[in-house]
């Protein structure tokens, strides 16, 4: 989990390319104003994600509809992980510590947490590239065990990093 803390860390964006990315995004670099980003990114991102969860039936359908009954325990597998990972991002509580909280975050640890929001965003993307390499491994009923590893493998690092942008909140890391 290391390599995927450092990878988030190095491959950050600065606050203007996160911002760029959230329609009506204002106030995040506020102190008052964190615990609405924090929301308003996750509802963003989340809102994303399932856009993208929603294409994985339709997926399988036509997986099914070329004889790959035995791919669903695969795709079932890669679907719990990646709706697991949704539903961490919709429901999680904001996560910026406020006047009276215990943990503070420092402007050294925002910067961090800014690097895993951009890392969310991100996360987006790849598993809109991911269900297309699926969705078209498919169609062709080529490459669909390798797609569906890929699938998999991203649910898993997208868990892991999230794990590691709570360990930051929490004033763990």
């Amino acid at each position: 989990m290391d390599d995927l803390y450092s990878r988030i860390v190095r491959e950050r964006g600065s606050v203007e390319g996160l911002l760029a990315r959230i329609p009506g995004f204002r106030g995040y670099m506020e102190m008052n104003a964190r615990r609405q980003a924090d929301r308003l990114i996750r509802e963003y991102v989340a809102g994303q994600l399932k856009t993208q969860l929603n294409r994985l039936p339709s997926i399988e359908t036509m997986l099914l509809d070329g004889g790959g009954l035995a791919y669903m325990s695969k795709t079932r597998s890669a679907k719990s992980k990646f709706q697991t990972f949704v539903d961490r991002v919709a429901t999680d509580t904001p996560g910026y510590s406020g006047f009276f909280d215990a943990v503070k975050i420092g402007p050294d640890d925002l910067a961090v947490v800014y690097s895993f929001d951009q890392a969310l965003l991100d996360y987006a993307d790849k598993f809109k590239e991911k269900l297309d390499a699926l969705q078209d491994a498919a169609a062709n009923n080529e490459g669909v065990d390798e797609a569906i590893r890929e699938l998999d493998a991203l649910t898993i690092e997208a868990n892991e990093a999230y794990n590691l942008r709570e360990n930051v909140l929490k004033g763990i890391e």
